[in-house]
């Protein structure tokens, strides 16, 4: 296992900087979102290539730090198709340059009928289901081409919502270059929090087998509302996670999410001890 960060949690600034300063809080790896972290990356004048990947890529490896995921998170159901299939062509870009970046994984959530990502009643329903199946053949296709993987990472509110809808894309895509980025608590709300332990095992029960990459926060219930905070600062039962993770995934990269450089040693350190890294 190795313990890796957001690699925007810690700013957006020069490569050789921001690797410096993430390689000096502790971390081995990161996810990389290029637009939130990288400074003078220019999202939409076609600024990824496979020069820049490789330059990004050196900048890392001098601190030690390789690149676990890039984040490129589109919505793969939005309702206009015609923006949908842009944000689709930008996602197959970064699996074009995953490989040149380090890595393979580029990530993604599933999304949301409305176009700002809010909730929408139709996410729970077939039509929005098949949309998104439709979406990730599409990518996947694309990732065999170039030898890289669709990470999907499933949320509460989105069209993969819970494990079995998951597993059902999973199983509709066939694929290897189809694999989960499981943050438990994306999966979690203020009215299923009570059950995180079966939501937890289900997840690995329907999905051990494609997780590669988990995300670590933890949450709050205050006033009936769900609040993500810093691992190890809430209610989420790491001592499952770890244990099923070191049962099932032994090798996965955990990235933590909702931090900063202030508090992450806090964060460092509870996580070290959680999965005994």
């Amino acid at each position: 296992m190795r313990l890796g960060v957001r690699a925007h949690d810690f700013g957006r600034l020069p490569a050789d900087e921001l690797a410096a300063r993430i390689a000096g809080a502790g971390f081995r790896c990161v996810q990389l979102a290029p637009p939130k972290a990288l400074a003078g990356f220019d999202a939409a004048g076609g600024g990824l290539n496979a020069a820049l990947a490789r330059e990004v890529k050196a900048a890392f490896a001098r601190a030690g730090i390789e690149i676990a995921v890039l984040g490129c998170y589109i919505n793969p159901v939005d309702p206009d198709a015609a923006q949908r299939g842009r944000q689709l062509e930008r996602f197959k870009e970064y699996l074009r340059c995953a490989r040149e970046f380090g890595c393979r994984i580029v990530g993604t959530e599933t999304g949301s009928l409305q176009a700002d990502f809010s909730f929408h009643p139709g996410n729970r329903g077939e039509d929005a289901f098949q949309v998104l199946v439709g979406s990730v053949r599409e990518l996947v296709r694309e990732a065999e081409r170039c030898d890289a993987v669709v990470g999907i990472e499933g949320v509460e509110r989105y069209v993969i919502s819970d494990a079995r809808r998951m597993r059902r894309l999973i199983d509709a895509i066939e694929s290897p270059h189809l694999q989960v980025i499981f943050d438990p608590v994306n999966l979690l709300s203020a009215a299923n929090c009570a059950r995180q332990d079966d939501i937890i095992r289900e997840s690995f029960d329907l999905c051990g087998d494609r997780i590669a990459i988990l995300h670590a926060k933890d949450f709050v219930e205050e006033a009936g509302v769900l609040r993500s905070v810093p691992a190890g600062r809430g209610k989420l039962n790491y001592g499952l996670v770890a244990e099923l993770c070191r049962a099932r995934t032994p090798a996965i990269d955990i990235l933590m999410e909702d931090t900063e450089p202030a508090t992450v040693a806090d964060g460092v350190q509870f996580l070290r001890r959680a999965f005994a890294i």
